[in-house]
């Protein structure tokens, strides 16, 4: 059960999983695109896991996980992992066939492909764990550095036929067309090798030497061809992030507030590559700067200093920091703060990691931490928003003018909470109105015994579809019942129907500087519109459907609304014979005939 809950709480991000057993001993290391799918497949009740696996689950008494930006870079952590540590189950649950490979072929022109077993017929990089992640990686590299991909056989089928739609849409070189020498070839699949293996960094630098050496030869068309492959090098190293800012060696550390403290991950960067991740939660720390006191205590025993540390502001003592460390790896540390740019990326991402870390004591996801805390700040609120209620009016004529409220809960979709409400005092379309009746039809209802849980739950944030005139229009109920504490907003859209700003009785807030919050906030207008709307049409569709009943003779509004109510459906009313529609509305059998006749002809 610990676990299983512990799982509900994990992210959807991609990353690493590390099953460990009672006494702490990493037993088995795997990836995912999605953590959280991936892990709770181990621990669900009755489970159809295979003899191996089940032998595995059984001995977990706790699991860590790692946050990635991508799942080619927890790819590459994973099989690192695997081979610092050897677990145990990763031998039995995976044998040779399960691990795969890229194969660099010993052809005259070389072919970079995904196999799934070693020979002798070329240079093998891996293992990899995951085959879609390794055929991705391929099919990039092929792309990136335009390789082909086709059955031809080289040099034998140079200039046979034309060559194919690959070479037309810039995806392959046209080495059939016998134009590219060996040599110029093999230095192409060199630099591809150098991509998989180092990422982007020595890659580019390669071919910017080889594109000036080139320009300085007057090979103008081998220039421009390196400038397009260095490009594709560049964007898809921006995609995968494989290498970090030329960041070889380097530590980034970074933490979040905690209820109970702060929690600062490490992130260690070795040739290039995301290897591995610590994250502490620190409680207490008197008397001293957190980060300071993390650093040395954190390094002291640690043999593997790298030359930079990445961090997010620079402790007063810095200085005497890099000096210790210096004393303590044999050569020279630097404290980098970074505050801006791609390297304030890595410290966002550490960032990250911390957040999912304090997740799993609390009850919401690393990401929903960030959003929750830019909203409350945002919208200048003592503490980040727990329980938010939104509410949006639908209406397409006065007859179906409805309601609905949606409930986040730590930021994310709390279903059972939901509400519908049905506008009964207006018969007018009246947006403001509306908006009154029902906030006053929900707010009274807060602390009462006699609804449900979630009614009687006082929300931390109301938000409205809407502008000032709605905040306005709500904010005297909120005094009349002595509700002032609940924090109410609107949501303001745009001419496009999109998330523009929050409102207040007078202003409007605008979210440029709050990416999380406006994320979550365009989710929770998102949701409620479809909810609203989506209830408007399943009552005005249901209306229209038993309006049709009235042009029988002796069916008024009310019988034909008594129809729905005791038969529920479309399909159970379809299924009813002629007596069953007489006797629960009370008409003549010859009625009642003509009536199903009706019901079976209506789509």
């Amino acid at each position: 059960p610990f676990l299983r809950e512990k799982t509900s709480k994990l992210t959807s991000s991609p990353g690493v999983y590390i099953m460990k057993n009672k006494e702490g001993a990493i037993i088995y290391i795997g990836k995912a695109k999605n953590l959280k799918n991936r892990v709770t497949s181990y621990f669900r009740e009755n489970p159809d896991h295979t003899p191996k696996v089940a032998a595995m689950v059984a001995n977990v008494f706790d699991y860590d996980f790692i946050v990635t930006d991508s799942e080619y870079e927890a790819l590459l952590l994973e099989c690192s992992l695997i081979k610092q540590h050897k677990p145990k189950y990763n031998i039995l649950l995976k044998d040779d066939k399960g691990y795969h490979y890229i194969r660099i072929s010993n052809d005259a022109y070389p072919r970079i492909t995904a196999e799934k077993n070693t020979l002798s017929d070329g240079e093998y990089l891996g293992p990899y764990t995951s085959g879609f992640v390794t055929k991705e990686t391929v099919n990039e590299v092929n792309k990136v550095f335009m390789l082909p991909t086709c059955h031809k056989r080289f040099p034998q089928d140079f200039r046979k036929g034309r060559p194919c739609l690959n070479f037309h849409i810039k995806q392959c070189m046209g080495l059939c067309r016998g134009k590219i020498s060996s040599s110029e070839y093999s230095q192409v699949i060199k630099n591809a090798v150098d991509f998989i293996k180092n990422g982007s960094s020595r890659s580019v630098e390669r071919m910017e030497a080889e594109m000036l050496q080139a320009s300085e030869n007057l090979d103008f068309e081998r220039a421009a061809a390196l400038r397009d492959r260095i490009n594709a090098v560049k964007k898809a190293a921006e995609k995968q992030k494989i290498i970090n800012c030329n960041l070889t060696e380097a530590d980034v550390v970074a933490g979040v507030a905690s209820s109970d403290g702060i929690c600062i991950s490490v992130l260690m960067y070795r040739a290039g590559k995301l290897f591995d991740k610590s994250a502490f939660n620190i409680t207490s720390i008197d008397n001293e700067d957190v980060y300071s006191a993390f650093l040395k205590q954190f390094y002291h025993t640690k043999n593997d200093i790298p030359p930079i540390i990445l961090i997010e502001n620079e402790p007063d003592d810095k200085e005497l920091i890099e000096e210790m460390l210096k004393s303590l790896s044999g050569h020279k540390v630097k404290l980098w703060a970074a505050q801006r740019g791609q390297y304030y990326e890595l410290i966002k991402l550490a960032k990250n990691n911390s957040s999912e870390y304090i997740a799993i004591n609390g009850n919401h996801t690393g990401k929903d931490v960030i959003a929750l805390e830019e909203l409350g700040k945002a919208l200048g609120l003592a503490k980040p928003p727990q329980y938010i209620e939104a509410y949006d009016i639908s209406n397409l004529s006065s007859e179906s003018m409805v309601a609905g409220m949606v409930v986040f809960e730590n930021g994310n979709p709390l279903k059972k909470a939901y509400k519908r409400f049905n506008i009964k005092e207006l018969s007018l379309q009246n947006d403001y109105g509306s908006m009154q009746e029902v906030l006053r039809r929900r707010l009274v209802k807060i602390g009462s015994p006699d609804v449900d849980e979630f009614f009687a739950r006082k929300p931390d944030l109301i938000l409205l579809d809407g502008g000032k005139g709605h905040v306005n229009s709500v904010a005297p109920i909120l005094s009349q019942l002595g509700l002032t504490d609940i924090a109410l907003f609107g949501m303001v859209k745009d001419n496009k129907h999109r998330t523009r700003a929050i409102a207040t009785g007078d202003r409007e807030i605008q979210l440029s500087g709050f990416k999380s919050a406006f994320m979550l906030l365009t989710r929770i207008q998102d949701e409620v519109h479809r909810y609203s709307v989506s209830f408007m049409h399943s009552k005005h569709k249901k209306k229209t459907y038993y309006s049709e009943f009235t042009s029988i003779k002796g069916i008024g509004e009310k019988k034909a609304a008594k129809l729905m109510t005791v038969f529920k459906t479309k399909e159970n009313l379809k299924n009813a014979s002629p007596q069953s529609l007489a006797k629960a509305i009370g008409i003549n059998i010859d009625t009642a005939n003509e009536l199903y006749r009706l019901i079976q002809e209506i789509k």
